[in-house]
């Protein structure tokens, strides 16, 4: 089969650092290339894949509407060019770039990774269509955007091969927030739990660039920074991630918002590290309460957990989960839903 897979520049494919998206679109490439498939990537400069790769657009997050309505002519403009050399065309980018295919009878996925904007996909659904399949990377994201058209859930994945088991960790292995540090995704509430169960904390992941953002790591986060107990290491490449999560306790996730998926939870697994998690977003789709992780309501059913995290089976932990997201399961989610009538 020949695929097409479409993401948006910004970042390259696959990333060096942050890139939740970039990373599960470079993992599909592969795995599509691996299962035999004729795979074409298109997205940012620097990307690569296995098969061919057509570079676009610009890798800056904060380039303007004018840059990004260019991005979406050139996409425009290859898939009428290219309209009948594909078999599947797997979009993780913007949905617009699908409008010259929308009623051509290549089948087309259209996958979101974070809450979907209703309006795009009526207007979508009220134009002439075929073989259009939206997905979303949980029930939970589903249904922000489930108003119109076919919807169905494949969750998001990672290379479990790429991620050690650790079978055991010591008594005093720090936990761990691994994260962008937005207040939604709740660094604070990962101090407060480790300041009150006396462990030490880890923090990773990139400071955001808005204004908002950075006054929420100065003024809240930073300050309670003492390079003891409470440490800030930075973003993490795929190495120091694997080994950071592989020797912490538990990793923390008391999100303030409705994730859409939490990729973190699943690499964190894969080293066998158990989740305690806030009941939000897809928590409970991703979660097995009491066998790779605890699900709790706030800060003090967090501290509790903590106390029965050596109730956790790390192996089971990472089995349990690999069995459910590795990527060539959800690869073949994606595919089966090519060969469903």
């Amino acid at each position: 089969m020949k695929i097409l897979l479409i993401m948006d520049p910004g970042i390259p494919v696959p990333p060096a650092l942050y890139g939740g998206h970039e990373r599960l679109v470079s993992l599909f490439a592969e795995e599509y290339h691996k299962m035999g498939h004729e795979v074409t990537l298109l997205a940012g400069p620097g990307s690569h894949c296995s098969g061919k790769t057509v570079a676009f657009g610009t890798n800056d997050l904060g380039r303007s509407k004018q840059v990004r309505f260019y991005e979406a002519r050139f996409v425009w403009k290859y898939l009428r060019n290219n309209r009948n050399s594909f078999d599947l065309i797997h979009n993780f980018g913007r949905l617009v770039y699908l409008l010259p295919v929308l009623n051509n009878p290549v089948k087309k996925i259209m996958t979101y990774g974070r809450p979907v904007a209703q309006g795009g996909i009526k207007i979508v659904n009220s134009l002439p269509n075929r073989n259009l399949i939206f997905t979303a990377c949980s029930n939970n994201c589903v249904a922000t955007g489930n108003v119109k058209g076919r919807w169905e859930t494949v969750y998001n994945a990672i290379d479990f091969s790429q991620y050690k088991l650790n079978t055991k960790v010591t008594e005093d292995a720090p936990l761990m927030f691994l994260g962008r540090l937005d207040r939604i995704k709740g660094a604070h509430t990962a101090i407060q739990v480790a300041k009150a169960t006396n462990n030490q904390l880890i923090i990773a992941g990139n400071i955001s660039h808005t204004v908002e953002d950075q006054a929420y790591f100065k003024t809240v986060i930073e300050p309670q920074i003492d390079h003891k107990q409470i440490k800030y290491v930075g973003p993490l490449n795929d190495a120091e991630k694997n080994s950071r999560l592989g020797h912490a306790k538990a990793l923390l996730f008391p999100i303030e918002w409705d994730e859409p998926f939490g990729m973190v939870m699943i690499e964190a697994m894969g080293c066998g590290t158990p989740v305690i998690a806030f009941r939000r977003g897809s928590v409970p789709e991703v979660v097995k309460n009491g066998i790779n992780g605890f699900i709790v309501d706030d800060a003090a059913g967090m501290q509790q957990k903590i106390s029965e995290i050596g109730t956790i089976d790390r192996s089971m932990c990472r089995k349990t989960a690999m069995e459910r997201f590795n990527v060539n399961v959800i690869a073949c989610n994606y595919l089966q839903l090519f060969y469903d009538k």
